[in-house]
């Protein structure tokens, strides 16, 4: 297992009051529920000790982590993103929204209630609205294997939340927000990334054009080949670099950094608030 993990987040609970319309956990890797408004989306579900060749070197998902699933957004068909055996897991009958391409693997798979849609495409579940988002990411499943398309996800009620999947820059990201958080890759599994990815410096610029009031690190210190539980490292590395670049670029912006399984609160904004107090 990894060395040190952010030891209780960032205490991103302690400002937050109970029963705040939106609240985040995060599993690890691309996998966050968002609870919104009494609807509860979970992303990008890897739940398993393995993912083909990748092992989780983080503490194991909990039991509960995916009960009462109202939908998964999916953003891609990449095996550390899209696993059949964690959406099984979900439930072989609850709603996957998924991109273009991907409705035939995921039936395959054993899924049985799945809705596509493309950037800019919408659909409702209860108060919230989920609306696919473009992604700069090759999307095939393997080298060979099945094309699907690559999106993000954002998902407004009364409060939103930008889920970005797997993505590099692009310039439609400046129209997604304002949003009120924003879930932003900021690394990988591997000692480099290739392209279509966020790093931390990139990751930052991308806060910088959605400008949520919270960010959230994801993409980090989760899945990794075997050999990386010999080696001791610094997992929060690129989530800490990402929080320090924003605090210097855009002290506006609150990056609440969570161990996997945390959860924390965003509250609404309270009338006539400024920008600062709204995002405690």
């Amino acid at each position: 297992m990894l060395d040190r993990w952010p030891e209780n987040g960032r205490d991103t609970q302690m400002n937050s009051p109970e029963g705040a319309p939106l609240a985040l956990t995060w599993h690890g890797h691309a996998t966050t529920l968002i609870e919104l408004d009494g609807i509860r989306l979970l992303t990008d579900p890897v739940m398993g000790a393995r993912v083909g060749p990748l092992v989780r070197v983080a503490p194991a998902v909990a039991a509960d982590a995916a009960e009462a699933i109202d939908a998964v957004l999916l953003s891609h068909l990449h095996a550390d993103h899209a696993d059949a055996a964690s959406l099984r897991s979900v439930g072989r009958e609850t709603r996957v929204i998924a991109p273009p391409g991907a409705e035939a693997w995921l039936h395959g798979a054993g899924l049985a209630n799945v809705m596509e849609l493309g950037p800019g495409e919408r659909t409702h579940l209860g108060a919230v609205k989920v609306t696919a988002t473009p992604a700069v990411h090759e999307g095939r499943r393997w080298r060979y294997g099945t094309r699907a398309q690559s999106i993000g996800f954002l998902a407004a009620g009364s409060l939103s939340c930008y889920f970005a999947g797997d993505t590099d820059l692009f310039d439609e990201m400046s129209e997604i927000g304002p949003v009120d958080a924003a879930l932003l890759p900021v690394s990988g599994w591997g000692p480099t990334l290739g392209p279509g990815h966020l790093d931390p410096e990139r990751a930052a610029t991308a806060a910088q054009r959605v400008s949520p009031r919270v960010a959230v690190p994801i993409h980090w210190g989760t899945l990794g080949l075997p050999l990386a539980r010999l080696r001791p490292s610094e997992p929060s590395a690129p989530a800490e670099d990402f929080a320090a670049l924003l605090a210097r670029r855009t002290p506006g912006i609150e990056v609440r950094i969570l161990a996997p399984g945390e959860r924390t609160e965003i509250a609404a904004v309270r009338s006539g608030a400024t920008r600062a107090e709204g995002a405690s």
